[in-house]
Order: structure tokens, then C-alpha cells, then sequence
């Protein structure tokens, strides 16, 4: 059997054995568990997104949470009932036009498919003038406009419903949608990654004058890592309205940027398979450090809640991850099929990862 042939058999092995977990895990577990599980992958989506950009374009943008926002609106007005819309908007009417239709749950993956949409579109307005900076000037570019779709969300009442947001959103965000669009954006970000546009964007990551001086075309390359960026996460903004089964301006503040920097840095910049794994014990250990918000009685001592603590937890982990170990956990390695390949005998793959001008071992 050819190594691709062995790659085709163990991609369809793995999603069959991940759908029967995921099956099994609907039937059996409660639905606060399932609902952690949901919001894990929903964080995938949105870390992975996060990484195309910063960790493998290597470009540090402070926006993402402006897309998710486009994505969770777009999703809502779609979404939300016709009867629920005239509840909602009593302050001013909703525009046209929104309020003359709304999606049934057979149509909602074309209503997620359409908040990445919007977030890709929101990404392309906001890079191309943008990505002509670099650096510190590109990272505060990018988090002005973040602030101001955020503003706009707050303002455009007609629309967004401004600060009382949108309720009775429809849960249709299960475990299987859930599941679904995170599979879709490991495999689109890591056959991209592979590309040769991914090697043009790692190229200008490591050496941007050297890059330009190859032939490549850096603000193109910058712009599809911004716009593919923005459309997965205008996609995980959508599910996590449809889960959270509301949103408001402050939903997508700047807290969820720094939540996904937070996960991605732990991971590893250029690690998809570190945002992975960091996201989905990110979303665990923020439910599990919930007692730290909560007053705790050490004998004579009182220690009242503070809301808020889970994050400085979170804080204090990258502050010494950054002083003991910069690169993150999985730095920039990948686990690969080459690797799994490696490990049933393969005789073409020694469990080497081989990248422009380095060679890592798993």
C-alpha cells in the first residue's frame, strides 16, 4: 500500500472513530459537559484562525474579535425568528433586508457559511490598508478597527440593536456542526500551511525583504492569510452566538482577542496542532478554575470572589512560559500523518519534518 493510500485510510479511520465519540458522547453525557466539548471546538476554529495570521504569516494583528463579531451578527439576523425580530427591535425598526425573512435550522450551515462570509469580507476592508504596516504599527491598526466595528455594533442600533443586543438566537450549534467546521479548518489551514502559498507566507514570517526579494509578492500573500483568517473566524463568532444563543458589543471585546493570543502563544506560533490542544484545554480549564472567582473560607481567612482571577491564572502561565520557554509547548512541529506513517513502519518517513531551511523532529 502507497503512503498516500495509507494517509487516505487513516484520515477515514480516525473521522469514523471520532464520530462514534462523538455519538456516544451525545447520547451519555450531560449537557453542561457537551457544552464545555462545544465551546472547545468553537475556540479551535477561532485559535486556528488566529494562528494563520500571527503564528504562519506572521503578521501580529490585535483584531480578530471585530471578525467573530461580523460573523455572530450576521448569523443572528439571519437566524433569529421573524416574530422574535419584532420584540427585539422595538427601539428602531430592523432594516430591510433582515426583517422581511428569516433562516429555518435546515438552512443554518448556510448561515455560518455566510458569517465567514462576513468576516472575510470585514478582514479584506480592514487589511487592505492595513498590511502596508508592519509590527507594532500593523497590531495597532488592526486593534483600532476591531474597536470600531465593536462601536459601530453599539451604534447602529437598526442593525446590531446597539448595546441590548440580539436574544433568542436559535441553538442549533451542536456538537456535530461544532465538530464539523473544526475539522474544516484544520484541514483547509494545514493544506494551505503546506501550500506553496504557505511557504511564501512562512517565507515572509522568517525574512519579509528576502521573501520580496524572491519574486513573492508579500501584500498579496498578507491580505489571503488576513482574509481566510477572517472568514474562520467570522464562522466561530457565528457559532458561538448560536450557542451562547445571544450577543451584544460585549460578547467580542477585546477579552477574546487576548483569550486567543493567550491559547496560540501556549501552543506554539505556527503550531496548528498547539492551538488545537491549547484551545481545547483552555475552554476546560476555564470552566475547572471557576472556584477561584468564588469566596473561599482557609479557616480564619475569608478570601471573597473576584471576578476576573481565572484570566490573571491564565496571565501568570504565559508570563513564565514566556521567560522559561518562549517557542510555546509544541513551538512550531506539527503531529502529521507522516509521523503516524513512521510509526507503522514506514519505510520513506522517519518521523522528520522538513521545512524551508530547517529540519525538526517530532
Amino acid at each position: 500500500m502507497s503512503d498516500k493510500s495509507r494517509k487516505t485510510f487513516l484520515m477515514i479511520i480516525f473521522l469514523c472513530v471520532l464520530f462514534i465519540l462523538v455519538w456516544v458522547s451525545d447520547k451519555f453525557l450531560d449537557e453542561y459537559t457537551m457544552r464545555v466539548i462545544r465551546t472547545g471546538l468553537i475556540y479551535i476554529i477561532a485559535a486556528i484562525s488566529y494562528n494563520l495570521i500571527n503564528g504562519i504569516a506572521g503578521q501580529f494583528s490585535l483584531g480578530p474579535n471585530g471578525f467573530m463579531a461580523l460573523g455572530g451578527y450576521m448569523v443572528a439576523l439571519l437566524m433569529l425568528p421573524l416574530e422574535q425580530k419584532k420584540f427585539v427591535w422595538f427601539l428602531k425598526p430592523l432594516i430591510w433586508p433582515f426583517n422581511s425573512f428569516s433562516f429555518t435550522k435546515a438552512f443554518f450551515p448556510l448561515a455560518i457559511f455566510f458569517g465567514g462570509m462576513a468576516g472575510a469580507l470585514g478582514a479584506l476592508v480592514v487589511g487592505f490598508p492595513t498590511l502596508r504596516l508592519r509590527g507594532d504599527y500593523l497590531a495597532i491598526a488592526t486593534f483600532g478597527f476591531s474597536q470600531i466595528i465593536i462601536v459601530l455594533a453599539n451604534n447602529l442600533i437598526s442593525v446590531t440593536n446597539g448595546a441590548l443586543g440580539i436574544k433568542g438566537v436559535p441553538e442549533y450549534a451542536n456538537i456535530y456542526w461544532c465538530l464539523a467546521w473544526a475539522i474544516i479548518t484544520v484541514l483547509f489551514t494545514t493544506n494551505l500551511a503546506n501550500s506553496s502559498y504557505g511557504r511564501a507566507m512562512k517565507s515572509i514570517r522568517d525574512d519579509e525583504i528576502a521573501a520580496e526579494s524572491m519574486g513573492i509578492s508579500i501584500f498579496k500573500h498578507k491580505l489571503l492569510a488576513f482574509v481566510v483568517s477572517g472568514f474562520f473566524a467570522g464562522v466561530s463568532g457565528g457559532l458561538m452566538t448560536s450557542l451562547i444563543t445571544t450577543i451584544s458589543p460585549s460578547l467580542f471585546s477585546f477579552t477574546m482577542t487576548f483569550n486567543l493570543l493567550i491559547i496560540i502563544v501556549l501552543g506554539g506560533l505556527g503550531s496548528i496542532t498547539g492551538s488545537v490542544i491549547t484551545a481545547f484545554a483552555f475552554a476546560i480549564l476555564s470552566e475547572l478554575l471557576r472556584f477561584v472567582e468564588s469566596p473561599i473560607n482557609l479557616g480564619p481567612i475569608y478570601i471573597p470572589g473576584i471576578a476576573g482571577m481565572r484570566m490573571l491564572v491564565f496571565s501568570f502561565l504565559l508570563v513564565v512560559l514566556m521567560i522559561f520557554y518562549r517557542r510555546g509547548i509544541f513551538g512550531e512541529k506539527e503531529l502529521s500523518w507522516d509521523w503516524v506513517l513512521s510509526r507503522f513502519g514506514s519505510k520513506n518517513h522517519q518521523g522528520v519534518k522538513v521545512c524551508p531551511g530547517k529540519t525538526e523532529h517530532f
